[in-house]
C-alpha cells in the first residue's frame, strides 16, 4: 500500500473491506512484481512475494512466449489508485527516450533512489486507467481552437497576450510554445498572471455559465492548492475528462496529464519513469519534460470496451504490448454454475474482484475471490473457472496479444 498525500482515507478501504476511515491517505494498492512494492501470495508454504515466485520457476509462471518477448520479467503492473487529492501534472517517456535517459543519468552517476532522478529503468510506461467510481482527470492537450474558447470565457484580457501564441499555427507548434512560455515563465511574472486567471475563473463560475465549469472549478482548486504553480496555468491547455465507471483513459507516450479525483484501476508496463511538470513539490525537470512531450491535440481519448463472447468478456483495447486489460462478467443465468473463462492466450494474468464474489478454479487450485482482492494465476495453471452466486465483476490483466 502506497501512503502519498493525495491518497484516500475511505475509497481503498471501502473497496477492499477494511476498517474505514484509515489513519493514513491510501493512494495506491499494487498488484504485481515490481521490485519496489512486489506482490506476497498466499501459499501452501505461507507468504511468498511473486518476485521470489517467479524467479524460482519463470517458465512455469511466466510461460515461454511471455518469455521469450519479455525475458523473465512479468511486464505488467495491476494497481488500484485512489485520489482525493489532485496528483502531479506529468508525463512518460517512449521506450527510446527511456533507453537513452537511463543511460545517461547512469554516466552522470545519479543514483536510483535520487529524488532528482528522471529515469528510473530502461522502459517506456504506457497505462490505461479504468474509473471504478466517476473519475475526474486532466488528459492530453485540447485542440487549440477549443482552448482559445476557454481562455477568452475565462481572462480574455489577461490572456490575450498568450492567445496570439495558438493562432496561425499547427496545433502542437502553438501549444508546444505556449506550454514552453508558461513553465519557463519566471515566478515574479507567474505571481501575477496565476491569480489573474484565477480571478477569471471565479467570475465564470459566479455567472452561472456551464460551457466550461468544469474546467473553471479545476483551475480553483488547483489555485487552491498549488498557488503561483504554472501547472494552473497548463491546465487550461488539456481535456478536462469526465470517467463513469467502466469508462477509460489510454496514456501513451509524452501525454500530459493529471489525475483529479475518484478510485479506479490502472494497468501499466512495469516501470516507474516519471517527468513531472508541475502541481507538486517534487522535482520538476523542465528541459528534460519538453524533450519527452507530445504536443498533438488528444481527440476521442475516452477508452470504452468492447465486448467479446456473447459478453461474458469486455476489452479495453490498447496498443500496449505489455499488457491487456478486459473485464469478467458472471450473471443471469450463469449463476451458480461454473463456467469457462475466455481464453486469451497462454500467459499469466492477475484477476482483481470490483464487484460481487466469485471462486476462480484453476488447473492446481481454486481460490476465493471477494471485492478487493485480487488472485495471480500461472501460464502453466490456466485456463480458469468462475462460479459465482451473485453478480460478480472480475478485472483481468494479461500481457498483450
Amino acid at each position: 500500500m502506497r501512503t502519498y498525500a493525495w491518497g484516500s482515507r475511505t475509497a481503498i478501504a471501502e473497496f477492499t473491506g477494511a476498517p474505514s476511515p484509515t489513519p493514513h491517505p491510501e493512494a495506491e494498492l499494487w498488484f504485481g512484481a515490481h521490485p519496489q512494492d512486489p506482490a506476497w501470495l498466499q501459499t501452501d508454504g505461507g507468504e511468498q512475494s511473486l518476485l521470489d515466485v517467479l524467479r524460482a520457476d519463470p517458465e512455469g509462471e511466466l510461460g515461454p512466449a511471455v518469455r521469450g518477448r519479455f525475458g523473465d520479467t512479468l511486464p505488467f503492473l495491476l494497481k488500484v489508485l485512489a485520489a482525493d487529492e489532485p496528483l502531479s501534472l506529468q508525463a512518460h517517456p517512449s521506450t527510446e527516450q527511456a533507453v537513452e535517459g537511463f543511460a545517461r543519468e547512469e554516466r552522470m552517476g545519479i543514483p536510483v533512489s535520487d529524488p532528482t532522478r528522471n529515469y528510473r529503468d530502461r522502459s517506456h510506461k504506457p497505462e490505461l486507467m479504468v474509473a471504478l467510481s466517476q473519475f475526474e482527470a486532466l488528459a492530453g492537450f485540447r485542440p487549440a481552437a477549443r482552448t482559445v474558447e476557454l481562455m477568452r470565457a475565462l481572462a480574455p484580457e489577461v490572456l490575450e497576450p498568450f492567445i496570439a501564441l495558438l493562432c496561425g499555427q499547427s496545433d502542437a507548434d502553438g501549444l508546444r510554445v505556449l506550454f514552453t512560455t508558461w513553465i519557463t515563465c519566471p515566478q515574479p511574472d507567474l505571481d501575477k498572471l496565476v491569480p489573474a486567471v484565477i480571478d477569471g475563473a471565479i467570475g465564470y463560475v459566479r455567472s452561472g455559465e456551464q460551457e466550461f465549469a468544469a474546467e473553471a472549478r479545476t483551475v480553483l482548486e488547483l489555485g487552491e492548492r498549488y498557488p503561483g504553480d504554472a501547472g494552473v496555468l497548463a491546465s487550461l491547455l488539456l481535456n478536462r475528462v469526465t470517467l463513469a465507471p467502466g469508462e477509460g483513459i489510454y496514456l501513451p507516450a509524452g501525454n500530459l496529464h493529471a489525475y483529479l479525483h475518484g478510485i479506479g484501476v490502472e494497468v501499466m508496463a512495469n516501470s516507474d519513469n516519471v517527468l513531472r511538470g508541475g502541481l507538486t513539490p517534487k522535482h520538476v525537470d523542465v528541459p528534460e519534460l519538453l524533450r519527452v512531450l507530445d504536443f498533438s491535440a488528444a481527440h476521442d481519448i475516452v477508452v470504452r470496451p468492447h465486448s467479446v463472447r456473447d459478453g461474458a468478456e469486455l476489452v479495453y483495447n490498447t496498443p500496449a504490448p505489455e499488457f491487456s486489460a478486459s473485464v469478467l462478467t458472471v450473471d443471469g443465468e450463469h449463476l451458480g454454475h461454473q463456467i469457462d473463462a475466455p481464453t486469451r492466450h497462454d500467459g499469466p494474468q492477475i484477476l482483481l474482484c470490483t464487484e460481487g464474489a466469485a471462486t476462480v478454479h484453476a488447473k492446481a487450485s481454486a481460490v476465493v475471490l471477494d471485492r478487493g482482492a485480487a488472485a495471480w494465476v500461472a501460464a502453466d495453471d490456466g485456463p480458469i473457472r468462475l462460479d459465482a452466486q451473485e453478480p460478480t465483476r472480475l478485472f483481468r490483466v494479461t500481457v498483450g496479444i
